[in-house]
This record gives C-alpha cells, structure tokens and sequence, in this order.
C-alpha cells in the first residue's frame, strides 16, 4: 500500500513538473493593431495568433508586457522570456542574436504626415493660379490683336468684317478663337492676300498655342499637388522627421541620410505628432496605417507606397527548441484556415 502511494504521489509530481514546464513567459509590447490591452485583455493580431498556438501546442503561457520595444528584444536577449511577439521585423542583425520562427506578417515602411499637408490636384485652384492667369492673359491678347490685325486688312473685302471699330472687337475675336480652336468659319475665308497669310499662320501657331495652355494647366495642378506636402522618401529632406530609435524604420533613414527625431517608444512619438511638432512619421506601414483609422482619424494621412518590404517573425532565444514546433504549428494555422480567420478580423482581405 505505502509503495502504491508513493508510486501515484511521483507520477503526480512528475506529471505536475511536465505541465509546469509547458507555462511559458512571452515578452510583448504594446503596437496596435498587432499587440494591445483592452478593458484589461491582451488582444490584437500578434496576441490571437500566440492565442492560435497555444491551443494547437497545448501551451499555457503568461504575458510579460514591456514599456520599450527594446525591452522586449533584452529579455529575449537575456534568455529571461521564452519569446517575443508583436511588430518584430526579421533583419540579418536581428538573426545573429535571436532565432525566429518562419514570417508570420509580410509588412513594410510608411509615411504618416497631417491631414492638412495633404493636398489633391484641385481645378479650381490650378485656374485661380497667377502662373495660369498670366498664360490666359496672353493668349486674349493675342487672339484680341490677331482679330482686330484680321479686321484691319479685311473690313473692305469679307462681308464679316464690314462694320465700325467700335463694333468690330468681339466678332474680331470671336473669328480669331474660333480659327485657333476650329480651323475657322469656311464662310468667312479670309480674301486679301495679307489675311490669308495671316489667317493661316493663326492656324498653324494655334497648335503651340493649345498645346502650352494645356500643359501650363497640367504643371500648375501638378505643382499645386506636391508643393509644401511629403509624398515620397525623397520628400523627406529637409524636414522634421520622426521614427522610433533602435527600428528598422530608423536604419534606413541613416543609410539614406535623413536627418530624423528618434523616440524611445510609439506613445511619446505620436504624441508630438499631434501636438505639430513633426512633419512626418517613418515607422511600420499597418502601424501607421491603424492610428491614422483610429486615434489619429482625421489628423494623420498615410502618404507614398509601403517601401522596404520586411517580415515579421516571432522572436526566440538563441538555440531555442521551440522554434521547430512553432513552424510546424504554424504551417498547420494556415493551411485550416486559422491564420486567415485571425488576419481578416484586424486587416481585412488580403490583396
């Protein structure tokens, strides 16, 4: 009886040593839409997708949420977590230090500038500009003085132009714009010899004439959509930029050489987005792209194509030996359609 007993008490401690092994420390940090705290949950894409694979792996983990991003990497680093999962971009660097789980996000860089800076080619304004206002001015001249040059040689041979100068301006005109816009009035030939010299020398310089006021529209518009707003990296130059130290968004601002305001984290560079002191945000492209739909809706404006495409992986200590159950778990997530379940809810349908 007493061997029995002490069979079943260390089959109990051993069964109760297994399972404790099994309640993991999972390092994250708070990224939205990717990892998050509502009304005292931990939710977001990266947070369900940890959720998916404890199910599958029958895990039991705790969450150890960091104020800095780096942090989060230092107890991965320090072997004090058994992983880290949020917005971790996959980097050669990052692979000398850590072991990574196959991508579990395709992502990449963005900018994020204020609504107000943003401005879309506008006819209106393109039609108010001084530029455009000048070239209209000049072709009126012209047409005004072409008809009246017209009128001058014709008045005594084409019936059209019979009548005083007073009278003469505007069917002087009306004839000239009518030439460069037409090819002219088949009844109202020119019949001097000057006017039909004249009038075919109209004709041909009409199509230099439409061709500039059309391309002086398209530049004026053109400028008016560009001036004073970032739409480009290139566009970065000269102003106040912001991105998070230690990011990959910061690494390629330093490589192009663009001068930049680092923040320890996300909450502090955001909030000096919105109280105007920076010109645009460099940082992860669904990052932006959420606060720009939620807290920022209305202030914050995603310009420019996502650009330095990276993936996201969850991050392990070296040497790791859950890095090959991870995988295995997450090839089988998305070949039943879980990881595509968890993706809609936060993003939507993927291109």
């Amino acid at each position: 009886m007493l061997k029995f007993l002490f069979a079943l008490i260390l089959v109990c401690a051993t069964w109760g040593q297994g399972a404790s092994s099994q309640t993991l420390t999972v390092s994250t940090v708070t990224r939205p839409p990717f990892s998050m705290v509502e009304e005292g949950v931990d939710t977001g894409f990266s947070m369900e997708l940890l959720q998916a694979l404890s199910d599958a792996l029958d895990w039991q983990y705790r969450v150890a949420r960091t104020e800095q991003f780096g942090d989060m990497l230092g107890a991965v680093r320090e072997g004090s977590v058994d992983l880290a999962i949020a917005n971790i971009s996959i980097t050669s660097s990052r692979e000398t230090e850590f072991d990574f789980s196959q991508p579990i996000f395709e992502s990449g860089l963005q900018i994020m500038v204020p609504s107000d800076q943003v401005r879309t080619p506008s006819l209106v304004r393109a039609l108010m500009s001084r530029d455009l206002f000048l070239a209209i001015g000049i072709a009126f001249l012209i047409l005004m003085s072409g008809g009246m040059l017209m009128w001058y040689f014709e008045r005594r041979a084409q019936p059209y132009f019979d009548r005083p100068a007073q009278e003469a301006w505007f069917p002087s005109f009306w004839w000239a714009l009518n030439l460069v816009v037409n090819g002219g009035f088949e009844e109202r030939v020119p019949r001097t010899a000057f006017g039909r010299l004249f009038g075919v020398v109209l004709v041909i310089s009409s199509l230099f004439i439409v061709s500039v006021f059309t391309a002086k529209i398209t530049s004026v518009m053109t400028i008016d959509a560009i001036s004073g707003s970032v739409n480009s990296v290139n566009d970065l130059y000269g102003k106040r930029v912001a991105t998070i130290s230690g990011s990959t968004a910061s690494g390629f601002l330093d490589r192009r050489e663009i001068d930049y305001s680092d923040f320890p984290g996300l909450v502090p560079m955001l909030e000096a987005f919105e109280e105007g002191k920076i010109d645009a945000v460099v940082f992860d492209a669904p990052i932006l792209s959420y606060y720009a739909s939620h807290d920022g809706n209305g202030i914050a404006s995603i310009t420019g194509s996502v650009f330095l495409r990276e993936n996201y992986g969850i991050a392990f200590p070296t040497g790791s030996s859950l890095v090959e159950e991870v995988n295995q778990a997450l090839l089988a997530l998305r070949e039943d359609g879980t990881y595509d379940k968890i993706y809609r809810k936060w993003f939507g349908h993927r291109n």
